[in-house]
Protein backbone atom coordinates (compact mmCIF):
# COMPACT_ATOMS: atom_id res chain seq x y z
CA UNK A 1 0.00 0.00 0.00
CA UNK A 2 1.27 3.48 -1.22
CA UNK A 3 0.24 6.82 0.28
CA UNK A 4 0.98 10.14 -0.81
CA UNK A 5 0.65 13.65 1.58
CA UNK A 6 -1.17 15.37 -1.28
CA UNK A 7 -1.99 18.56 1.50
CA UNK A 8 -0.64 18.02 5.12
CA UNK A 9 -1.39 22.04 6.37
CA UNK A 10 -3.30 23.07 8.61
CA UNK A 11 -6.72 25.49 7.80
CA UNK A 12 -4.68 28.29 7.48
CA UNK A 13 -1.91 26.86 5.31
CA UNK A 14 0.87 27.21 7.80
CA UNK A 15 4.65 26.45 6.37
CA UNK A 16 2.75 26.70 2.83
CA UNK A 17 1.57 23.69 3.11
CA UNK A 18 -2.07 22.48 1.36
CA UNK A 19 -4.94 21.76 3.25
CA UNK A 20 -5.54 17.49 4.11
CA UNK A 21 -5.58 15.26 2.09
CA UNK A 22 -4.09 11.44 1.92
CA UNK A 23 -4.05 9.75 -1.53
CA UNK A 24 -3.67 5.83 -1.53
CA UNK A 25 -3.18 3.46 -3.74
CA UNK A 26 -3.99 -0.29 -2.58
CA UNK A 27 -2.62 -1.80 -5.18
CA UNK A 28 -6.03 -2.78 -6.86
CA UNK A 29 -7.70 0.69 -6.77
CA UNK A 30 -6.91 4.15 -5.12
CA UNK A 31 -8.87 6.82 -2.68
CA UNK A 32 -8.87 9.36 -1.14
CA UNK A 33 -8.63 10.45 2.88
CA UNK A 34 -10.01 13.67 3.52
CA UNK A 35 -10.23 16.37 0.75
CA UNK A 36 -9.25 19.67 1.38
CA UNK A 37 -10.10 22.96 -0.48
CA UNK A 38 -6.93 22.53 -2.27
CA UNK A 39 -7.16 18.96 -3.27
CA UNK A 40 -7.34 19.64 -6.51
CA UNK A 41 -4.23 21.76 -6.64
CA UNK A 42 -2.34 19.37 -4.67
CA UNK A 43 -3.53 16.00 -7.16
CA UNK A 44 -2.25 18.11 -10.43
CA UNK A 45 1.22 19.26 -8.82
CA UNK A 46 1.74 15.49 -7.98
CA UNK A 47 0.92 13.83 -11.10
CA UNK A 48 -2.53 11.82 -9.85
CA UNK A 49 -5.52 11.61 -12.17
CA UNK A 50 -7.89 12.35 -10.31
CA UNK A 51 -10.25 9.65 -13.03
CA UNK A 52 -8.48 6.56 -10.71
CA UNK A 53 -9.82 7.43 -7.25
CA UNK A 54 -12.96 5.84 -6.77
CA UNK A 55 -13.76 6.56 -3.40
CA UNK A 56 -13.13 9.25 -1.10
CA UNK A 57 -13.57 8.71 3.20
CA UNK A 58 -14.15 12.29 4.84
CA UNK A 59 -13.61 12.46 8.47
CA UNK A 60 -15.53 15.98 9.37
CA UNK A 61 -17.30 18.41 7.42
CA UNK A 62 -14.96 21.53 8.30
CA UNK A 63 -14.01 23.21 4.68
CA UNK A 64 -10.08 22.40 5.17
CA UNK A 65 -10.82 18.75 4.98
CA UNK A 66 -14.20 18.15 2.87
CA UNK A 67 -14.90 21.49 0.80
CA UNK A 68 -12.72 20.13 -2.10
CA UNK A 69 -15.19 17.70 -3.37
CA UNK A 70 -16.68 20.81 -5.05
CA UNK A 71 -14.22 21.34 -7.21
CA UNK A 72 -13.25 17.57 -7.48
CA UNK A 73 -16.90 17.01 -8.77
CA UNK A 74 -17.00 20.04 -11.12
CA UNK A 75 -13.64 18.81 -12.17
CA UNK A 76 -14.37 15.20 -12.78
CA UNK A 77 -17.41 16.37 -14.88
CA UNK A 78 -16.37 19.49 -16.96
CA UNK A 79 -12.73 19.09 -17.47
CA UNK A 80 -11.70 15.43 -17.18
CA UNK A 81 -14.79 14.02 -18.26
CA UNK A 82 -15.09 10.85 -15.57
CA UNK A 83 -17.42 8.30 -16.68
CA UNK A 84 -16.87 5.83 -13.37
CA UNK A 85 -18.60 6.12 -10.15
CA UNK A 86 -17.69 7.96 -7.25
CA UNK A 87 -18.41 6.97 -3.61
CA UNK A 88 -18.10 9.43 -1.10
CA UNK A 89 -18.41 8.54 2.27
CA UNK A 90 -18.35 10.63 5.25
CA UNK A 91 -20.00 11.55 8.68
CA UNK A 92 -24.36 11.84 8.89
CA UNK A 93 -25.41 14.29 6.85
CA UNK A 94 -22.18 14.40 4.02
CA UNK A 95 -24.64 14.80 1.37
CA UNK A 96 -26.46 17.34 2.52
CA UNK A 97 -23.71 19.64 3.50
CA UNK A 98 -21.72 19.59 0.19
CA UNK A 99 -24.53 20.40 -1.89
CA UNK A 100 -25.13 23.28 0.42
CA UNK A 101 -21.49 24.45 0.14
CA UNK A 102 -21.57 23.55 -3.76
CA UNK A 103 -24.62 25.84 -4.02
CA UNK A 104 -22.86 28.80 -2.44
CA UNK A 105 -19.54 28.41 -4.24
CA UNK A 106 -20.79 28.03 -7.84
CA UNK A 107 -25.55 28.53 -7.35
CA UNK A 108 -27.43 26.06 -9.37
CA UNK A 109 -24.02 23.71 -10.37
CA UNK A 110 -25.53 20.75 -7.78
CA UNK A 111 -28.45 20.59 -9.82
CA UNK A 112 -26.86 19.93 -12.96
CA UNK A 113 -26.35 16.62 -15.05
CA UNK A 114 -22.86 14.52 -14.26
CA UNK A 115 -21.96 12.39 -17.14
CA UNK A 116 -20.79 9.62 -13.91
CA UNK A 117 -22.86 8.52 -10.75
CA UNK A 118 -21.87 9.74 -7.34
CA UNK A 119 -23.03 7.88 -4.41
CA UNK A 120 -22.91 9.71 -0.68
CA UNK A 121 -22.32 6.80 1.97
CA UNK A 122 -23.17 7.84 5.80
CA UNK A 123 -20.94 6.53 8.18
CA UNK A 124 -22.32 4.02 11.08
CA UNK A 125 -20.00 5.28 13.90
CA UNK A 126 -18.65 2.14 15.96
CA UNK A 127 -19.83 -0.10 13.27
CA UNK A 128 -17.45 -1.62 10.64
CA UNK A 129 -18.60 -0.94 7.19
CA UNK A 130 -17.49 -2.38 4.09
CA UNK A 131 -17.21 0.15 1.58
CA UNK A 132 -15.23 0.10 -1.77
CA UNK A 133 -12.08 -1.78 -0.78
CA UNK A 134 -11.77 -1.00 2.73
CA UNK A 135 -13.55 -2.52 6.04
CA UNK A 136 -14.17 1.06 7.78
CA UNK A 137 -14.28 1.54 11.32
CA UNK A 138 -15.05 5.45 11.77
CA UNK A 139 -14.92 6.53 15.76
CA UNK A 140 -16.05 9.69 16.96
CA UNK A 141 -14.07 12.15 18.32
CA UNK A 142 -14.06 15.42 19.83
CA UNK A 143 -14.19 18.51 17.15
CA UNK A 144 -17.45 19.90 16.74
CA UNK A 145 -18.01 20.44 12.80
CA UNK A 146 -21.81 20.53 12.43
CA UNK A 147 -22.13 17.00 12.20
CA UNK A 148 -20.15 14.00 14.29
CA UNK A 149 -16.21 14.18 13.87
CA UNK A 150 -14.82 10.68 13.35
CA UNK A 151 -11.17 8.66 13.35
CA UNK A 152 -11.38 6.14 10.49
CA UNK A 153 -9.79 2.99 10.62
CA UNK A 154 -9.61 1.06 6.98
CA UNK A 155 -8.65 -2.07 6.45
CA UNK A 156 -7.59 -3.27 3.12
CA UNK A 157 -6.57 -7.03 2.76
CA UNK A 158 -3.46 -7.57 5.82
CA UNK A 159 -3.09 -3.55 6.02
CA UNK A 160 -4.59 -1.12 8.36
CA UNK A 161 -4.02 2.40 7.64
CA UNK A 162 -5.97 4.75 10.45
CA UNK A 163 -6.39 8.70 11.07
CA UNK A 164 -7.08 10.48 13.86
CA UNK A 165 -8.94 13.59 11.42
CA UNK A 166 -8.79 16.70 13.56
CA UNK A 167 -9.28 16.20 17.29
CA UNK A 168 -8.58 16.51 20.99
CA UNK A 169 -7.10 13.47 22.84
CA UNK A 170 -9.55 10.94 23.25
CA UNK A 171 -9.72 7.59 24.08
CA UNK A 172 -11.58 6.23 20.58
CA UNK A 173 -8.41 7.16 19.49
CA UNK A 174 -7.10 3.86 20.78
CA UNK A 175 -8.66 1.32 19.50
CA UNK A 176 -8.32 3.18 16.27
CA UNK A 177 -4.83 3.09 15.93
CA UNK A 178 -4.22 -0.67 17.29
CA UNK A 179 -2.31 -2.62 15.56
CA UNK A 180 -2.27 -0.21 12.31
CA UNK A 181 0.38 -0.39 10.03
CA UNK A 182 -0.04 3.26 9.90
CA UNK A 183 -1.64 5.77 11.80
CA UNK A 184 -1.90 9.18 11.13
CA UNK A 185 -2.42 11.85 13.84
CA UNK A 186 -3.39 15.50 13.97
CA UNK A 187 -0.69 17.03 16.16
CA UNK A 188 -1.59 20.76 15.38
CA UNK A 189 0.36 22.25 18.54
CA UNK A 190 3.49 21.69 20.48
CA UNK A 191 2.02 22.57 24.15
CA UNK A 192 -0.10 25.25 23.44
CA UNK A 193 -3.60 24.13 24.31
CA UNK A 194 -5.97 25.20 21.74
CA UNK A 195 -9.65 23.46 22.03
CA UNK A 196 -10.48 20.50 19.90
CA UNK A 197 -6.77 20.03 18.73
CA UNK A 198 -4.02 17.58 19.88
CA UNK A 199 -0.54 19.04 20.93
CA UNK A 200 2.71 17.22 21.08
CA UNK A 201 3.08 16.81 24.91
CA UNK A 202 -0.18 15.38 25.26
CA UNK A 203 0.33 12.64 22.03
CA UNK A 204 4.16 11.92 22.84
CA UNK A 205 3.15 10.04 26.25
CA UNK A 206 -0.03 8.02 24.63
CA UNK A 207 2.04 6.67 21.84
CA UNK A 208 3.24 3.52 23.11
CA UNK A 209 -0.58 3.39 23.79
CA UNK A 210 -1.62 3.89 20.55
CA UNK A 211 -0.08 0.68 19.69
CA UNK A 212 0.55 1.61 15.82
CA UNK A 213 3.77 0.29 14.18
CA UNK A 214 4.23 3.72 12.62
CA UNK A 215 3.05 7.10 13.68
CA UNK A 216 2.73 9.95 11.40
CA UNK A 217 2.28 13.76 12.63
CA UNK A 218 0.15 16.14 10.49
CA UNK A 219 -1.94 18.93 10.52
CA UNK A 220 1.12 21.50 12.68
CA UNK A 221 0.63 25.06 13.03
CA UNK A 222 3.89 27.38 13.46
CA UNK A 223 4.98 25.89 16.60
CA UNK A 224 4.92 23.09 16.26
CA UNK A 225 6.64 22.71 12.57
CA UNK A 226 9.80 25.01 14.77
CA UNK A 227 9.97 22.14 16.84
CA UNK A 228 8.75 19.11 14.76
CA UNK A 229 12.73 17.43 15.11
CA UNK A 230 11.37 17.08 18.38
CA UNK A 231 9.08 14.56 17.34
CA UNK A 232 11.28 13.08 14.64
CA UNK A 233 13.83 12.13 17.39
CA UNK A 234 10.64 10.39 19.48
CA UNK A 235 10.46 8.25 16.25
CA UNK A 236 7.51 9.71 14.90
CA UNK A 237 7.19 10.53 10.85
CA UNK A 238 6.61 13.96 9.93
CA UNK A 239 3.73 14.78 7.30
CA UNK A 240 4.85 17.20 4.10
CA UNK A 241 3.31 17.60 1.24
CA UNK A 242 4.52 15.44 -1.59
CA UNK A 243 6.18 12.40 0.88
CA UNK A 244 5.19 8.99 -0.27
CA UNK A 245 5.30 6.07 2.30
CA UNK A 246 5.25 2.50 1.41
CA UNK A 247 3.42 0.27 3.85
Amino acid sequence: MRLTIIGSGDAFGSGGRLQTCFHVDTGEGCLLVDCGATALIGLNRFGIDPNTVSHIYITHLHGDHFAGLVWFLMHSNYKSKRRDPLTIAGPPGIEERYLATTEVLFPKSSTVERGYDVHFVEYEIGRPQSIGQALLTAYEVSHPSGAPSCALRLEVGEKVLSYSGDTEWVESLVPCASGADLFIAECYSYDKPVPYHTNWVTLLPNLARLGAKRVLITHMNDQMLARQEEARAAGVLLAEDGLVIDF
